[in-house]
C-alpha cells in the first residue's frame, strides 16, 4: 500500500481505538479484540490518537476554589466575564488550561446563529487558544485581527492567529496587512489612510468580542523578546511609566495609554477605555501580575481568563 494511503488508514484506526477507549470505556484488551490487533498495537493506537490530537478533553465540572476566585475577581475588578483554571504545580507557566477556556469562549460565540464579529490579538496564548478550537463551519461570522501581521523583518508574524482560526471555522477573516510597528508617526498616519486598512479597523471596532493576551513591560517583555522593539525602546517605555501592553499599546499602572514612545508608531486597533463590548484578556504568571492589574483597573478589559496562582496574586495586591 502506498504511504499516502496508509497514513489516513493508520489515523482512522487510531481514532477508532481512541473512541473505544475514551468514549465507549473499553479496555485495551477489548479494543484489541474488536479491531483484530494485538494488545500492544491497541495501546500504540490509543497513544497515537492522543499525540495527533484526534480526541480532546474538556473539564465540565467547575472546581469550587476556581469558581470562588472567579467570583472574587469579578467583584474586585467589575468584570463581566471571568474564568479561573487550576494551576499545574509541575508546569506553572503552562498555557494549556487558559487556552482551553479561551477556546471554549470563542466556540460559544461562533456556535451562535446570529452573525458575530470576533477580533483577536496575537502572541503565544492566542496561538495556543486557536489550536484548541474544534473544527466547525461558521461562514456567517467575521474574524478580524487587532494587530498587524508583519514582523520587523518583513516576514509574516509567526503568532498571527486569525488565518489559522479561519481555517478551522471557515469564517470570513480580515488580517491586518501592516507591520506591528512602523518607523514613524508620519508613516503610520499614511498607512492608516489606506482604504483597506480603514475598512478592517472599522470592522474591528464593531467587534462583539475582543480576545487578547497581556504583555508586561520590563524583564521578559514579549515585545522586546520577540524583536518588535529594541532594548532602548523598551527602556524608554519604562521611563514613561509603562507597566504593560495590550496588542502593542503600552499603558501605565492606572491602565492609561501612555503618550510617546512606541505608542506613536504602533498600528494596532486602539482600545476603547472603558471597553464598550466584551474585551477579554488571557494571561498567567507572576511576571504579568502588575500588567494585568493595571489593564483591569483601567477598564480596557472587562473579561479575564487566568489560573489560580495569578488570580490569588491579583487579589492579594
Amino acid at each position: 500500500m502506498a504511504a499516502s494511503d496508509s497514513e489516513p488508514s493508520r489515523l482512522d484506526a487510531a481514532a477508532r481505538a481512541g473512541w473505544l477507549y475514551f468514549i465507549a470505556g473499553n479496555t485495551q484488551d477489548e479494543i484489541a479484540r474488536k479491531l483484530g490487533v494485538s494488545r500492544a498495537t491497541a495501546q500504540r493506537l490509543v497513544s497515537l490518537c492522543l499525540s495527533e490530537r484526534l480526541i480532546t478533553f474538556r473539564l465540565e465540572h467547575p472546581i469550587a476554589a476556581c469558581m470562588e476566585l472567579a467570583a472574587r475577581m469579578k467583584d474586585a475588578f467589575g468584570l463581566t466575564h471571568c474564568e479561573v483554571v487550576p494551576t499545574d504545580p509541575a508546569a506553572p507557566q503552562s498555557l494549556a488550561g487558559v487556552a482551553e477556556r479561551a477556546a471554549a469562549l470563542l466556540e460559544s460565540v461562533l456556535a451562535a446563529d446570529t452573525p458575530a464579529i470576533v477580533a483577536i490579538g496575537t502572541g503565544r496564548v492566542m496561538r495556543a487558544t486557536v489550536e484548541q478550537v474544534r473544527s466547525m463551519d461558521r461562514p456567517n461570522h467575521q474574524l478580524v485581527s487587532l494587530v498587524g501581521n508583519i514582523s520587523p523583518d518583513g516576514s509574516a508574524s509567526f503568532f498571527d492567529s486569525v488565518a489559522r482560526l479561519a481555517d478551522i471555522t471557515k469564517a470570513r477573516h480580515y488580517p491586518m496587512p501592516l507591520p506591528v510597528f512602523v518607523s514613524s508617526a508620519q508613516e503610520r498616519a499614511q498607512l492608516l489612510r489606506i482604504h483597506a486598512v480603514t475598512r478592517i479597523r472599522a470592522i474591528a471596532e464593531k467587534a462583539d468580542l475582543r480576545l487578547m493576551g497581556v504583555g508586561q513591560i520590563g524583564q521578559g517583555a514579549p515585545l522586546h523578546v520577540d524583536g518588535f522593539i529594541s532594548r532602548e525602546e523598551l527602556l524608554e517605555l519604562m521611563r514613561l511609566g509603562a507597566v504593560g501592553e495590550l496588542t502593542g499599546w503600552a499603558y501605565d499602572v492606572e491602565g492609561r495609554i501612555i503618550e510617546g514612545g512606541s505608542n506613536e508608531r504602533v498600528t494596532s486597533v486602539p482600545h476603547a477605555i472603558p471597553a464598550s463590548a466584551l474585551a477579554v484578556g488571557v494571561a498567567i504568571g507572576e511576571a504579568k501580575v502588575a500588567a494585568i492589574r493595571a489593564a483591569l483597573a483601567g477598564g480596557a478589559l472587562n473579561g479575564f481568563i487566568t489560573d489560580e496562582a495569578t488570580a490569588k496574586a491579583l487579589l492579594a495586591l
